[in-house]
């Protein structure tokens, strides 16, 4: 990312806050503020909202609003129009599938930090050149998994990544143990059926769990205490 956290952030990056991003399609606004509570009691602060449904604006809002613990941002995030909007929401970072030259100075200027994604060499290259160094790996799986990422390291070891696409809690650790991925992002901590049954408990022991899959990197020091955990 271009820039770090605002100053009341405990932690210069997004990818420093925890080991794993929840990934976050908002069907019903009303359901934003105690989800996002359930992810930041289990550990998982770095919340991403994807601009999938209609209600992710709004969901946003309300997480930004209600939910000071939590650092909330915005995924599938495609267009500069797009970056306007979800700022304007309370968005504290911002995550791409792809990039654009246009798309990315949008990013840039809005003074938020950003993610752009890259599924390449060249695009990875390409985003080293203009100054970021923190990316999205994205569609992870699809696009090479972790043999991808750790043939990549020895050329580009000034990239960071957040693989996301196709994770689970079993390859999660995997891409952990990778020295250029700083965390990982999935949505499996939040499954539909918990979710429409508002199973809010449940979710917050998921996120609890996949919080632990950083345990022996990132030590005791999270964003609830306060600490860089990197």
């Amino acid at each position: 990312m271009s820039s770090p956290l605002p100053s009341s952030a405990p932690s210069a990056s997004v990818l420093d806050l925890a080991p794993v991003v929840p990934v976050v399609v908002v069907e019903d606004a009303a359901d934003a503020v105690p989800l996002a509570r359930a992810l930041v009691a289990g550990g998982l602060p770095a919340i991403e909202v994807t601009l999938r449904t209609p209600a992710a604006l709004d969901a946003v809002r309300a997480i930004a609003a209600e939910v000071p613990d939590a650092v909330v941002g915005a995924g599938t995030v495609i267009t500069p129009g797009q970056v306007g909007e979800v700022v304007a929401a309370g968005v504290r970072f911002l995550v791409s599938p792809g990039w654009t030259d246009g798309l990315l100075e949008s990013m840039r200027a809005s003074g938020v930090p950003f993610l752009p994604g890259v599924s390449t060499v060249s695009e990875v290259v390409a985003l080293l050149e203009r100054g970021v160094r923190e990316m999205k790996f994205f569609p992870a799986q699809a696009a090479g998994g972790t043999a991808y990422l750790k043939a990549i390291a020895g050329p580009l070891p000034q990239a960071r990544f957040c693989p996301t696409g196709g994770i689970g809690p079993d390859s999660a650790p995997d891409y952990l143990a990778l020295p250029n991925v700083a965390c990982v992002g999935g949505s499996w901590m939040l499954p539909a059926d918990a979710v429409a049954a508002r199973d809010w408990a449940r979710i917050e022991r998921l996120a609890r769990a996949a919080a632990d899959l950083g345990a022996d990197g990132l030590g005791a020091d999270g964003l609830s205490a306060g600490g860089t955990s990197r």
